[in-house]
Order: C-alpha cells, then sequence, then structure tokens
C-alpha cells in the first residue's frame, strides 16, 4: 500500500479537488491510503470560532456562517446539484459542531480547541471522498479517530501506539482508496485529541508504519525539498535525494516541509519518503531514504519567524550551574516553550523559543524571582546547513545580528529585524 498525504492548499477550493482526482489518474489510486487535511485555512477560521467562544462573543454566530459558506461554495463548485448526498454529510458534521457548541461543559481550552478544529478535516474528507466516488473512483471514508488511539494530552498529543498498529492493521482495506483525516487522533474516552499543528505528515507516517506501507508520498505546492524557502530567498534549488539523518535534522531546525514527527516511524521500517509536486506530480520530487548523502551538499537555509530571544542571567553574578538549567528547562517544558537555540556563559544563558501557546507572561513571573530575565520580542531565527561564507553573508546582509552560534556543520543567527 502506498500513503499520499494532501495539505490543506491542495485542497483549498473546488480546483483543488478536481487537481487531487486528476493527480490520482496519473500516479494510480488502487491500494492508496489518502490522509487529508483541513481545506485551505480551515483551521484558522475554526481557532476564530474558538476565540468567540469563549469570549462569549455575538460573533459566534457568524463566524460559523464564514465556514459553512466557505465549504458550500466548495460543495456547490463541484456538484451538479444540492440533491448529492454529500451536502445531507456535510451538513450533518455542522450540526454536530453547533451542538457541541451549545452544550459543552468544559472549561478547558486545549480540550475544547481539539474537538473544534477537528471539523475541518472531518468535512474536507467527506467532500473528497465523495468527489472521488460522484467521478468514478471507489473510496473508504474512515474516521481516522478510531483508529489512531492517543493520550489525553489535547493539542499535543502522544500515540498509544500498540491500540493503533492494532486498529489500523486490522481493519484498514486493502485494494481500494481509503480515505482519512491528518492530525487527529482519540482519547480513551474517545474524544478527539490533535497531534500538533501540521501533523497531518505525521498521520501519514503513522499508517505507513502501521501498514509496512511501500512508500509515503507527501503532495506540495513546491518541486520537492528545496534548500530554503523560495518566499524567503532567491534561485532554491532542489535537493534530488537525502538521508534520513539529514531530513531530521531539517526538520528539527524548523524545515516546514517535512513534519518533525514524520521521519522517525519511517526510518525504523526504512519506508521511503517522497515529497512532490500536486502541481506537476510525474516529476521525481525529493526522495528520503536510507544511507543516501545529501546531494550535493549546499546550504541549506531554514527561517524562523516570530520567535523569542531569552537572556537569564544570575541577579548574585553567581554561576548558571546545572541545577539551574535543569530547572529552566523544567518551567520551558511545564510552559510549552518550544526552545530551538540555547547559548550559555559562566553567569547568564540565552534560548531562542517559539511561544505557540502565549505562555511567556506566565513563566516570566516564575523566572524573574531568581533571574534577571531579558527578552526580544519577534525575532528571526535562521538557521544554515552545511553553510559557508556566502551563505552567511546572504543571511547577515542588512539585518541586525543580536546572536551566532556556530557548529562544525550548521551555523544559527537570530537577527531582530529584517531591512
Amino acid at each position: 500500500m502506498r500513503v499520499f498525504k494532501f495539505g490543506g492548499a491542495s485542497v483549498k477550493d473546488a480546483e483543488g479537488i478536481r487537481n487531487v482526482y486528476d493527480v490520482l489518474q496519473k500516479v494510480g489510486f488502487e491500494d492508496v491510503l489518502l490522509v487529508v487535511s483541513a481545506m485551505g485555512k480551515t483551521t484558522n477560521a475554526l481557532e476564530v470560532v474558538i476565540k468567540d467562544y469563549f469570549d462569549k462573543s455575538s460573533a459566534l454566530q457568524s463566524s460559523v456562517q464564514e465556514v459553512k459558506k466557505y465549504h458550500n461554495q466548495i460543495l456547490l463548485d463541484l456538484f451538479e446539484n444540492d440533491k448529492n448526498e454529500v451536502f445531507v454529510a456535510v451538513k450533518s458534521l455542522f450540526s454536530d459542531l453547533e451542538y457541541f457548541l451549545t452544550h459543552n461543559k468544559s472549561p478547558n481550552y486545549n480540550f475544547v480547541y481539539d474537538q473544534i478544529v477537528s471539523f475541518g478535516e472531518l468535512i474536507s474528507t467527506t467532500i473528497l471522498s465523495h468527489y472521488m466516488n460522484f467521478m468514478g473512483i471507489q473510496t473508504q471514508w474512515i474516521d481516522v479517530r478510531n483508529f489512531i488511539k492517543t493520550n489525553s494530552n489535547y493539542r499535543d498529543a502522544e500515540v498509544d501506539w500498540v491500540s493503533t498498529q492494532k486498529n489500523i492493521s486490522k481493519n484498514v482495506k486493502r485494494k481500494i482508496l481509503n480515505v482519512t483525516q491528518g492530525f487527529l487522533g482519540s482519547d480513551e474516552n474517545n474524544f478527539t485529541t490533535t497531534l500538533g499543528r501540521e501533523g497531518s505528515d505525521y498521520t501519514a507516517a503513522i499508517f505507513a508504519y502501521c501498514l509496512n506501507a511501500e512508500s509515503v508520498t507527501i503532495w506540495k505546492d513546491v518541486p520537492g525539498v528545496m534548500n530554503a524557502d523560495p518566499r524567503y530567498f532567491e534561485n532554491a534549488s532542489l535537493l534530488n535525494q537525502i538521508s534520513y539523518r539529514e531530513a531530521i535534522e531539517l526538520a528539527f531546525y524548523g524545515a516546514t516541509v517535512i513534519h518533525p514527527k514524520t521521519l522517525q516511524p519511517l526510518q525504523k521500517k526504512e519506508i521511503p519518503l517522497y515529497v512532490k509536486s500536486f502541481i506537476n506530480p510525474l516529476l521525481k520530487g525529493t526522495s528520503v531514504s536510507k544511507g543516501v548523502a545529501l546531494e550535493p551538499f549546499l546550504p541549506c537555509f531554514i527561517v524562523k519567524r516570530n520567535q523569542l530571544l531569552i537572556s537569564l542571567s544570575s541577579i548574585d553574578f553567581s554561576f548558571i550551574m546545572e541545577e539551574n538549567i535543569s530547572e529552566i528547562f523544567a518551567l520551558f517544558h511545564q510552559f510549552k516553550l518550544k526552545v530551538n537555540l540555547i547559548q550559555n556563559t559562566a553567569i547568564s544563558f540565552s534560548v531562542c523559543v517559539e511561544d505557540k501557546f502565549d505562555n511567556f507572561k506566565s513563566l516570566n513571573t516564575i523566572l524573574s524571582k531568581k533571574f534577571k530575565v531579558d527578552f526580544s520580542e519577534n525575532v528571526t531565527l535562521y538557521t544554515i546547513r552545511h553553510f559557508d561564507d556566502m551563505a552567511t553573508q546572504t543571511v547577515e546582509q542588512g539585518k541586525k545580528v543580536i546572536l551566532k552560534q556556530v557548529s562544525t556543520e550548521t551555523m544559527q543567527i537570530v537577527t531582530s529585524d529584517d531591512k
């Protein structure tokens, strides 16, 4: 079986859904499992719904209606008339969403978040599955929440591999096009969980691992894995082949083409990963597999914006030792700040972090009791793998460098502004 993952950009409108059909016609669809994300910016739109729900805003019904209108237009563009059963199926999902908004009693933001955002994937896969059936490709729509079981760490759930393996290996049908949702799972109480933002790649890897799949293909709007994000760097080059190790390094530092969790289960069973273009599906793209060196050793640029640079120093000029650092990292873990760079001296400790849950204000209150805390918001972190002088100059030119760290193969540069 092959596993394909289509992200939100590939199914953002009716044309995108039709293109998925065209891609499958060209590359084959028998014995394939499709993992599909929410359409376009639906997750963002549902986050607005969540905000309005907690704010008890009068705009709640309007924000729900915006999500409805968006999907209804796609339905009208895809199907000949509104008598198709897909309209009933999507209407039922929106009824479930509205029922939850009306009857939920839990004040837990993360729990509510997962229950609401999950409708993006449920709706997108329902529409895509019905369209494939409409066009003559028989599909099996499966609810991923019955397959991927997790703990109850909402918004960043950990997979229960034993239960998940059993569910997938027993119940996924072969020799048919399976359609399921990325990003989602469920806990032991069958409440919906999510695997972390952009977790659909990880979903594809989970299914591939449990099915001993032939391969995983992530379909993107780029030709494959590039050595730099074309939005920020001119003349970005395609990497034809890279090793699992190099891909994991790139993902660790924040390359957005491949989700950081995706590669580990694939590497364990040596399942090749392909990153290919849904615009030109017959192009080779990038292959990620065992024992293949990065070809060639081009500098690879990774950009992470909206970072937070925190500098801690001892109030009494004493050394910052292992005990202090251990305590600091325990707090970072507790407040869910992702650390992307570390630099320390005898009496100071600096980290560049990602505060995706907006927890730094609370953390700062605790840190300030023991340390002098300085911080810079909205900094940019550049990582250069296989750096050279020209690559370094490309990043630093016209920017204010406030921190730099160099190892054998990797340079990281924090800048406070882009001019």
